[in-house]
C-alpha cells in the first residue's frame, strides 16, 4: 500500500470514529428525551384519569338531584 492509501484510509477510520461518537451521544440525548416524554405521558394519564371520575361524581350528582325534585 502507498502511504496516500494510508492516509486516506486513516482519514476514513477518523470520520467513522467521530460519526460513531456522535451517534452515540445522539442516542443517550434521544433515550433521556424519551424517558422524559413518557413521564409526562404519565403524569397527564394520571390528571385525565381524576378528571374523568370528578366528572362523573358530578353526573352522578345531578342525575341524583334531578331524581329528588
Amino acid at each position: 500500500m502507498k502511504e496516500s492509501d494510508f492516509i486516506a484510509l486513516d482519514q476514513k477510520i477518523n470520520y467513522l470514529v467521530a460519526l460513531c461518537q456522535k451517534l452515540t451521544t445522539e442516542n443517550r440525548q434521544l433515550r433521556q428525551q424519551e424517558q422524559s416524554w413518557r413521564a409526562e405521558k404519565a403524569k397527564l394519564m394520571e390528571k385525565n384519569d381524576v378528571a374523568r371520575n370528578k366528572v362523573e361524581a358530578m353526573i352522578q350528582r345531578l342525575r341524583s338531584l334531578e331524581h329528588e325534585s
